[in-house]
């Protein structure tokens, strides 16, 4: 499935990194601990995350994450989006908690 799909169908904002949007959605990964999403993550997850740093763009982009999900409203730091636009790596944003948008995603993916 499609970012915009997915970002269309969770109600979720996007932010930075349009042009990523018809990357394709192979599964979620959520940790708000760089080392392991670098350790763990694969191609094409949808990283969901608290993180808002630049540090995140970095590891999306090194393991050509399909896009990040950041969770209760929180907003990428100016260079965190600033990169997103460069690498189009979309960066959406939801109001809900970790737990609730895990779920959302898993059922729409998965379902």
């Amino acid at each position: 499935m499609k970012i915009k799909d997915i970002a269309e169908k969770l109600n979720l904002r996007i932010v930075s990194g349009a042009n990523g949007l018809d990357r394709e959605v192979i599964n979620g990964y959520s940790s708000d601990l760089l080392s392991d999403v670098m350790g763990s993550a694969q191609a094409g997850e949808l990283w969901i995350t608290l993180q808002t740093h630049k540090n995140v763009m970095a590891i999306a982009s090194l393991k050509d994450l399909a896009g990040i999900i950041l969770v209760k409203g929180f907003k990428p730091d100016p260079d965190m989006e600033e990169q997103s636009n460069e690498e189009d790596i979309t960066v959406l944003v939801t109001d809900d908690d970790t737990f609730t948008i895990n779920g959302k995603l898993y059922k729409l993916l998965k379902g």
